[in-house]
């Protein structure tokens, strides 16, 4: 039987100029609001008191700018980076032209700006990606420029192909070849096993992913 698996974009697959529009897009309303806000400790009145925000330039609470951010990249996950990135390196150029309201709706799409193959990392590659923001209306309200470091096709499934019979797919980004893995627990002790020490830099004693920068690159150090 054939299976399909949903994924984003490998770097191979990803081409500069191209535009990818996501869809749907994401309604988002006062609650959404004020949970993101509250959990991340932002009491800012704008987001939170309607009878001030009512006396204020817009007349009404905006939509937190770093919750619109944060869903303007997840609507683009599906179709670019599911399962094909190895790590989110950074943004710049994050703007927000606009502002958005309780009840607006957020649509996304990134453009790929420029890509290259890592100096230092074999079978990944630098992507540089614009992630732009509209309202229902059309009008930019959210603009980011971030850079990714995917992997290519052939190193991902590799590294998928090398994970021993048994054990689950590496999640994206993580080397099976040099991440340690967990040592057995001792019988009659409870809890978990005590993870095995990381065979190389930039690994985490528990297998996590934690990129390493490595000096040489003159744009970058990956």
């Amino acid at each position: 039987m054939r299976e399909v698996v949903q994924r984003g974009l490998y770097y191979d697959e990803l081409e500069t100029g191209v535009v990818y529009r996501h869809r749907p897009g994401r309604t988002l309303t006062e609650a959404d609001d004020v949970v993101f806000s509250t959990l991340t400790m932002n009491h800012q009145a704008l987001h939170l008191d309607a009878a001030w925000a009512a006396t204020q330039p817009f007349g009404q609470r905006l939509v937190n700018s770093m919750m619109t951010l944060s869903t303007l990249v997840g609507l683009s996950v599906g179709q670019v980076t599911q399962g094909t990135i190895v790590a989110n390196l950074g943004f710049r150029e994050v703007e927000f032209p606009k502002p958005l309201f309780h009840g607006d709706t957020l649509y996304a799409e990134t453009e790929v700006v420029e890509k290259r193959l890592s100096a230092s990392r074999p079978g990944q590659g630098v992507v540089t990606l614009e992630h732009r923001g509209l309202n229902q209306d059309g009008v930019l309200v959210a603009r980011a420029v971030r850079t990714a470091l995917f992997w290519t096709r052939t190193a991902h499934e590799a590294a998928c192909a090398a994970v021993p019979d048994g054990d689950a797919s590496p999640q994206p980004g993580v080397d099976p070849g040099v991440v340690g893995r967990p040592a057995p627990a001792e019988p009659g002790v409870a809890g978990q096993a005590e993870p095995a020490v990381p065979t190389k830099p930039g690994f985490g004693a528990g297998g996590e992913h934690e990129p390493v920068l490595e000096r040489g690159d003159e744009e970058s150090a990956w």
